[in-house]
């Protein structure tokens, strides 16, 4: 008899990796260099994980608490996006935030590299000046999963 190993003694990191896991392999690149780059430009901030029947999703927060968050990423089998939690406040001349929820807005990211382009690091910059809780000055955030629904499906994009 296999016992599966249980989740609750596995390290965060390795429960995030399973999420990941049920993504195409060329997603899951896309996402861990996406994350990559959240993280370098968020080191202070807890990552908060979140899983979903339908996607993931990693909201970087100065707490442990997502309501405090200021962006997330957010996969599908139908792409990645950067969610800005106060999105309808930032400011956006080039129109390049999508959605129209009261909370948050977000823009495609096909690449890591979108994440440095100047509209978006001047949205992301305005989203942590008008962070609800500062980041902390200094220290590095953990890793935080939050939730994990019993039975999943994978993440894969339909076929034709």
């Amino acid at each position: 008899m296999t016992v599966k190993p249980d989740s609750r003694k596995r390290t965060p990191e390795a429960q995030l990796r399973s999420f990941l896991d049920r993504f195409d392999p060329k997603d899951q690149k896309l996402i861990r260099s996406v994350r990559a780059a959240v993280r370098k430009r968020f080191p202070t901030a807890n990552e908060l994980a979140y899983d979903y029947n339908d996607s993931i999703v990693i909201g970087y927060s100065p707490t442990d608490r997502g309501i405090d968050g200021i962006v997330a990423i957010s996969a599908r089998a139908t792409g990645v996006a950067l969610h800005f939690n106060q999105g309808p406040r930032l400011p956006d001349p080039k129109k390049l935030l999508l959605g129209s929820g009261k909370q948050t807005r977000f823009v495609r990211v096909d690449a890591a590299g979108r994440l440095a382009h100047p509209d978006v690091e001047a949205m992301i910059a305005a989203a942590i000046d008008q962070a609800r809780v500062p980041l902390p000055s200094k220290g590095r955030g953990r890793l935080i999963i939050r939730g994990a629904a019993a039975k999943q499906r994978p993440r894969r994009r339909p076929t034709k």
